[in-house]
């Protein structure tokens, strides 16, 4: 497919986020991921005549601090609606949701897109009770349904159509990811289904205001995905407009295997779903004392603590933006800062050494071999000049494969960098006589003949003598002769 640069890309994500409770949202059902099949039920989750739901504050707590989290104006009072439909795994026919008076509205988050700072809207933040899940047979002759996330509790995440281009689509819903997992609000797993996200992605010629006909994207299981996706789908629009065509409402997946987006349904419209006030549950009403007490519990969220990162700590926006993206991996960063190690170098061997080692043992940074105050010991014996940058690379391996510090690592290896001049200062003087050519076509000018000479020391020493100080006593020798 080829595309052609007259149509401007308007895409608004629905985020769901499955809320880190003990139980469901209207029963006391377990959310425990991994059960068996329909052991986490009841008959209130199973939608049983006669069985009636009881909120979960605990969800409400989360979800008001996820909408206060994403700036959004939080309502005193908000309701829970039925939304109509049937599937095989919404046990009721219904689910409970909220329609018009939701938890937060016009709300925000910020992205960094091309070192610049974009504002993305939040439109609402909404609770809901999640459906359970169907797992269809491959040769398409039946579906097994399993209940047990049937009832757990979601807030939907629902952005203005703000965002321009597939990398700002992946940069927002990193940005929601981190700021859920900051306020532990979710575990935010993707592969787990407890971060889910739907795109509506629509075309528009170039300085038109009216939207163009949307098309809604799901079963995006990864950030690559959504990006990938939505790129599928701006080329396969641009096509279908720029042949005179129109682009149909309906509902895609994203098929990873062939890298396109296939036909799922024909979209409905919001009155299909015939929303309706939910008879057994009352208003919800949020005092201020509530809201108070919820707000002081909010932490630092990963915009500040870049922005920290950057003006108390020195780092460079790309290096706090990379640290500040997953809340282990900054207070890990924060750890090795804290037990003595300067930021910078920090940074460089965390985002370098450390996070290639756990990506290719398949770790995260929470099953990281060296713990934060380990990794400080590093660095020191390479600012104390201990050991050099290159030895600390070996050095770092055999941490990883030992758990031994680096003070044990080097000791056992005698691997210790020799930095006395009166134990190099021998060793120089024999590579100058036995190289008598070099140490001429240095004193002739050829500088790069000093290379060779520390070459042969560093051989000489087995690659222990400090560089830095072997080319200064080089140097001093040399021009001695001249």
């Amino acid at each position: 497919m080829s595309t052609q640069a007259t149509f401007e890309t308007v895409i608004g994500l629905e985020v769901h986020v499955e809320l880190k409770t003990e139980t469901k949202i209207f029963c006391g059902c377990k959310t425990t991921f991994g059960a068996p099949p329909n052991t986490n039920v009841c008959p209130v989750c199973l939608g049983h005549p006669g069985a009636l739901p009881v909120l979960n504050r605990q969800a409400v707590d989360l979800a008001v601090k996820a909408a206060m989290a994403l700036n959004c104006h939080i309502n005193h009072d908000s309701k829970f609606d039925r939304k109509n439909y049937f599937y095989p795994d919404l046990p009721k026919g219904y689910q409970i949701s909220q329609y018009d008076k939701p938890i937060g509205e016009h709300g925000f988050i910020e992205i960094e897109v091309g070192g610049e700072t974009k504002r993305i809207g939040i439109t609402r933040v909404h609770l809901e009770d999640d459906a359970g899940k169907s797992s269809h047979a491959a040769d398409g002759t039946h579906t097994l349904v399993d209940y047990n996330r049937t009832g757990v509790p979601l807030i939907e995440i629902v952005s203005e159509p703000d965002i321009r281009s597939p990398e700002e689509a992946r940069l927002y819903l990193e940005g929601i990811k981190a700021i859920m997992q900051y306020c532990d609000i979710s575990d935010v797993r993707m592969e787990e289904g407890s971060l889910r996200c739907d795109a509506n992605i629509s075309l528009r010629p170039a300085g038109q205001k009216e939207f163009g006909q949307k098309t809604e994207l799901k079963n995006m299981n990864s950030f690559r995905n959504v990006q990938r996706g939505l790129e599928y789908e701006v080329i396969r629009q641009t096509e279908v407009l720029s042949s005179g065509g129109e682009v149909s409402q309906e509902t895609r997946r994203f098929d990873e295997a062939s890298q396109t987006t296939v036909l799922m349904r024909t979209k409905e419209e919001a009155h299909d779903y015939r929303y309706f006030p939910d008879p057994d549950l009352v208003w919800l009403k949020i005092d201020f004392a509530w809201l108070d007490r919820l707000r002081e519990s909010l932490p630092e969220l990963p915009a500040a603590k870049r922005r920290r990162f950057i003006t108390e700590l020195g780092l460079p926006p790309y290096d706090a933006g990379v640290l500040t993206s997953d809340l282990a991996l900054a207070n890990y960063f924060e750890g090795v800062v804290k037990a003595g190690a300067e930021p910078k170098p920090a940074s460089n061997w965390i985002m370098g050494d450390l996070l290639a080692y756990l990506n290719s043992s398949g770790q995260t940074i929470a099953q990281s071999p060296i713990p934060p105050g380990q990794l400080a010991g590093l660095l020191a014996e390479v600012a104390n000049q201990t050991i050099s940058g290159k030895q600390a690379k070996d050095v770092f391996q055999l941490m990883c494969g030992s758990g031994k510090d680096a003070k044990t690592v080097i000791k056992e290896q005698g691997l210790e960098q020799i930095s006395d001049e009166s134990a190099l200062l021998p060793i120089i003087d024999e590579v100058i006589a036995n190289n008598e050519k070099s140490v001429a076509d240095y004193l002739n000018g050829k500088e790069k003949a000093l290379g060779a000479l520390v070459g042969q020391t560093m051989k000489a020493t087995k690659g222990q003598a400090n560089p830095g100080l072997v080319n200064k006593l080089l140097i001093k020798r040399l021009k001695e002769r001249s």
